[in-house]
């Protein structure tokens, strides 16, 4: 077992390397010593990123009639967090270490270890305080004078912004029930324990679906709802024997739902949540009409009657399910006596479409893979790969950053207008016209 667990610690630094190496992912001020648990995305990272943003979007918006779509602000006011129950129960149990100093939250040393005898940074026993509760909204303040009227939050969900403009979303897009409203955004944690790469970050970006329906019809939309985001998953090429679901005990139930259930994937440091599916009732309009005094219902103007509207969640992390990816992707394989390292992602997600290479630098050559790259352009995000070494090593550099195809114009380019197209998880190589290589590549991309 510690063997096993060593080889998934070694893999998850391996990945972590790549990240930073390849330029997914970097440290966020690191030139300062770094921020605990912030990270910022590179050139790569950002592409990637929005590749798994936007097939959430076009999945969940644009392929559905029944969904439109949401950007709201990350400051509101501060009566949305006491009616959604924020500033009353957001909290996690903090342990402190009165040897090291060091914080944790129980829960997690508790799952970890059973119990909160010991502790887990310096492993003196009887160390741990007894857990306190502690919020995890961070608090800012608006205007010149730091007083208690002035008091705001970070948001630390998108969903309620959501619920905040149910009335305004419905009547602009004359919407009838069911439909739902999604928004891609970023949240704040000020998380006791974060840690795990981005896993567990305290700025962080959530891709949320808030699906309002008639009550009778909660138990079946919460069904339809589990089958298709776990089959989003897999159409983006997850394997699914990483994936497994969690259903919500009793004792697990947020204050707001009725049934929940979490998709987990098996990280290399342990199974851990990526998405949630929630049932939760009537609770969160109920809740905004108490508070604000604004009629939250719904009048269907069929059945000729009127109801505050039941909601489905279905809430996503985004770092969490890029994170994902880039795991499942992540291989190592021998080819010819060495370890060639490829993240197998899938094309709609790889940040770099195509790669060409001009096998030198020679003038008439240089001349024609520009052309051949600017006519690729259109595909996506494309790279033009000049930067030394055989073509082997450069096959192994696109291998590392995901890159689907490499197009390789060599001297007999120059005679018989035809390039090399390298597939990634293959290997394999084919000669084709360059008149018709955009048009092979759209097609194998799409």
């Amino acid at each position: 077992m510690d063997t096993q667990r060593s080889a998934e610690r070694d893999r998850m630094q391996d990945i972590v390397s790549l990240c930073k190496r390849r330029g997914y992912i970097f440290p966020s001020s690191e030139i300062y010593g770094g921020v605990n648990a912030v990270f910022d995305y590179g050139p790569l990272g950002v592409e990637f990123k929005n590749n798994v943003k936007r097939a959430w979007w076009d999945a969940m918006t644009r392929m559905r009639d029944d969904v439109v779509g949401l950007d709201a602000s990350i400051i509101m006011a501060r009566r949305v967090w006491q009616a959604s129950g924020h500033e009353e129960v957001f909290t996690d149990p903090l342990v402190d270490c009165t040897n090291c100093k060091a914080r944790f939250r129980a829960d997690h040393v508790i799952e970890e270890q059973g119990n909160l005898d010991v502790c887990p940074n310096c492993g003196q026993r009887g160390t741990l305080t007894e857990p306190r509760r502690f919020n995890l909204m961070f608090k800012t303040f608006m205007g010149p004078v730091e007083e208690d009227a002035g008091l705001v939050y970070l948001r630390p969900e998108t969903a309620q912004g959501i619920y905040v403009n149910f009335l305004n979303v419905q009547s602009s897009m004359r919407k009838r029930l069911p439909f739902g409203i999604a928004q891609i955004g970023k949240a704040f944690r000020n998380e006791i324990s974060p840690g795990n790469f981005t896993y567990r970050m305290r700025e962080f970006e959530q891709m949320e679906l808030q699906y309002f329906i008639p009550p009778e019809d909660e138990e079946r939309w919460y069904n339809y709802w589990k089958e298709q985001r776990r089959q989003w998953y897999l159409d983006l090429g997850m394997q699914p024997e990483h994936l497994s679901w969690h259903e919500h005990g009793a004792d697990e139930l947020a204050h707001y739902a009725r049934a929940a259930v979490d998709i987990y994937y098996q990280f290399p440091f342990g199974s851990k949540e990526i998405e949630g599916i929630h049932d939760r009732t009537d609770y969160d309009l109920r809740r905004h009409t108490e508070f604000s005094g604004k009629d939250m219902s719904y009048f269907d103007d069929i059945e000729k009657r009127r109801y505050i509207p039941y909601i489905i969640e279905t809430s996503v992390g985004a770092d969490r399910s890029a994170l994902a990816f880039l795991c499942d992707a992540y291989d190592e394989e021998e080819v010819k006596g060495e370890t060639r390292v490829v993240l197998r992602l899938s094309k709609r997600l790889a940040p770099i479409k195509v790669a060409v290479m001009p096998l030198s630098k020679k003038e008439d050559l240089v001349a024609l893979a520009r052309k051949v790259h600017d006519g690729l352009r259109p595909l996506g995000l494309t790279q033009y790969d000049d930067t030394g070494g055989n073509i082997g090593k450069r096959y192994r550099r696109q291998d590392e950053i995901g890159t689907p195809y490499c197009v390789t114009v060599d001297f007999e380019s120059l005679e018989d207008g035809q390039v090399t197209i390298r597939e990634r998880d293959s290997m394999t190589q084919r000669r084709v016209a360059i008149a018709e290589l955009r048009d092979i590549l759209s097609a194998e991309l799409a």
